[in-house]
């Protein structure tokens, strides 16, 4: 665990979590890999809160999670993400690139996901298999 990395998670310490889009960048500035962020935060007793796709991690909300099913979604979104998906499964990453590519923001992809019965996996943190 590098002393950069130790140092940036510090400040969260105290609240006992950090968010994860701010794990990302904390792995990013500390020149680590997401997994490590999560890793050391563990150690640390800081947990990871308010996933991107909104999975887990909203109980400051009043929720574990913040998906939800959708009234409906447009069928060029979810043929996108059908294409994508291997078994109705997509990982984190690959929901994050089709979120991006679509233009849709990751909190509501998270929605999309769970309103098409495609189960995301494979955390970028290592936080869910």
């Amino acid at each position: 665990m590098s002393d950069a990395l130790i140092q940036r998670l510090e400040a969260y310490r105290e609240q006992g979590s950090v968010p994860c889009a701010l794990a990302f960048r904390i792995a990013e500035m500390s020149g680590t890999l997401p997994q490590a962020v999560r890793e050391a935060a563990d150690r640390m007793g800081i947990r990871i809160s308010e996933c991107q796709l909104g999975l887990f991690g909203y109980e400051l909300y009043g929720e574990k999670r913040w998906v939800r099913r959708l009234g409906a979604v447009p069928p060029s979104l979810a043929q996108s993400v059908r294409a994508a998906c291997a078994e109705d499964r997509l990982t984190c990453a690959t929901s994050w690139k089709v979120a991006d590519e679509r233009g849709v923001p990751r909190l509501l992809f998270g929605s999309v996901a769970e309103s098409l019965d495609v189960r995301i996996s494979r955390c970028q943190l290592g936080c869910f298999d």
